[in-house]
């Protein structure tokens, strides 16, 4: 399985960016896509996760209200559009996916990981 993420850049805080993770290499009947996220110095952090028929969403609650998670199951593709940025959401956000329903904030449960794509809020 390969995961492409994008979307990520500079921005002023306040500024709007939606990452892009397009996923490959297998078919998924039924699978989480999730979004972390790790700053410098700091550990992995779950940021939001969507089921496969979108109807669940779990975000955590830095993000919450802020973010939204969709996802474009004809293109494998799981959105994070984030809003109203502040310095502190300054990370590498890295897309995962798992087999299954379940929304697990523990990047753990998360076999398959893309490259990253780097977040960078000014102040």
């Amino acid at each position: 399985v390969q995961l492409q993420a994008s979307g990520g850049g500079l921005v002023q805080a306040g500024g709007s960016l939606k990452l892009s993770c397009a996923a490959s290499g297998r078919t998924f009947s039924s699978a989480v896509m999730g979004w972390f996220r790790q700053a410098p110095g700091k550990e992995r952090e779950f940021v939001a996760a969507i089921t496969w028929s979108g109807r669940s969403r779990r975000y955590a609650d830095s993000v919450k209200g802020r973010s939204t998670i969709s996802r474009d199951n004809a293109e494998n593709t799981v959105y994070l559009q984030m809003n109203s940025l502040k310095p502190e959401d300054t990370a590498v956000y890295y897309c995962a996916v798992r087999d299954g329903n379940l929304l697990y904030g523990s990047g753990d449960e998360y076999p398959y990981w893309g490259q990253g794509t780097q977040v960078t809020v000014s102040s």
